[in-house]
């Protein structure tokens, strides 16, 4: 009797793992995503005046949100020589930590937006619409930011952290009108993702059914900051590798739109993958791009979020601050 079960089980592991690997070969065997899906769509604000429009258009959507995630305006009253635009990551919004790094560059005479990503703000930090998000939504929201952009200042920076990052990646790559494009952190690749498995990886978090995967396992739904989502949407993620695998196939074949690049990594950061990251910038490089870097220390222990972190390390916080600005306002 315990040989058959032996055999049984045997035979068990064997139809799991047979099933497993017609499944990861029938993803593999599905067809690439058509690019023409990410190209961008241009319809930059003609003025200041349309631009303002826009802009309260798009807070007017903003229902059922944190009241710290509302977008983020500052404007001197008139259109300026320069303007930031600043896409903040993903399950967070442009709350303290951002608004303070846009005081920085209006107080520079900038004129400043920073718009919390599609699905992201709610006051719901349990939220499933974020279950919601496709790639083609954060093109859309790029191209958006970039049109309102144009309408604040003669100059565009566009700058994104984490998430944002690699929408203000596939800006550079496909979208015109940009004078500067600043990638902070970006989220390319997940240090816990292979980068050999992250095409079957996307393409398994986007087909099979969604599940959550919380920030901090202890503290769960009680994780702090209270304007950051707790937990992270499986088919979120997967939505956010076919950006990047996207992204990264249109730069093997073009030059980027965007010829001024500032890629900003963080060394303490396990979040990403810095080294796919590097690997887009030879891509850029290798067409003629103008891509500079810079890499925090490891030994500043900052966090992905870059700007998340404790009350005691303010000084470095600050030093954060001052040395964005310094690498971006040149």
């Amino acid at each position: 009797m315990k040989r058959q079960g032996e055999k049984s089980n045997r035979a068990k592991i064997g139809i799991i793992i047979t099933a497993t690997l017609i499944v990861m070969i029938g993803f593999m065997m599905l067809p690439a995503d058509d690019l023409n899906l990410y190209a961008p769509h241009l319809g930059p604000a003609a003025d200041y005046a349309e631009a303002m429009q826009r802009a309260e258009k798009l807070r007017a959507t903003e229902i059922g949100f944190n009241p710290d995630c509302h977008t983020v305006l500052l404007t001197h009253g008139a259109k300026t020589a320069k303007v930031l635009v600043f896409i903040p990551g993903y399950g967070t919004c442009p709350a303290a930590p951002y608004k303070e790094l846009g005081k920085r560059f209006f107080d520079r005479g900038y004129n400043v937006l920073i718009a919390p990503l599609p699905y992201n703000g709610l006051a719901d930090r349990m939220t499933t619409e974020q279950t919601k998000l496709r790639a083609e939504d954060l093109v859309r929201y790029a191209d958006q930011m970039v049109d309102i952009g144009h309408g604040l200042g003669d100059r565009v920076t566009l700058a994104g952290i984490s998430l944002g990052g690699l929408v203000t990646g596939w800006a550079a790559q496909q979208r015109q009108g940009i004078d500067q494009a600043v990638l902070i952190s970006p989220g390319f690749g997940f240090g816990a993702v292979p980068e050999r498995l992250t095409p079957l990886v996307s393409r398994a978090f986007i087909k099979l059914p969604n599940w959550y995967i919380w920030d901090d396992p202890q503290l769960k739904a009680e994780a702090l900051p209270d304007y950051h989502y707790p937990r992270i949407s499986t088919h979120a993620l997967g939505q956010i590798l076919r950006l990047s695998q996207s992204t990264q196939a249109l730069a093997r074949q073009n030059a980027p739109a965007v010829n001024s690049i500032l890629v900003i990594t963080n060394l303490n950061d396990h979040d990403v993958d810095n080294v796919v990251t590097g690997k887009v910038i030879d891509l850029w490089r290798a067409h003629g791009a103008d891509v500079q870097t810079y890499q925090f220390p490891a030994e500043l222990h900052l966090e992905h979020g870059l700007f998340d972190i404790s009350d005691s390390t303010q000084d470095v916080l600050t030093m954060v601050y001052s040395r964005l600005l310094e690498l971006i306002d040149q």
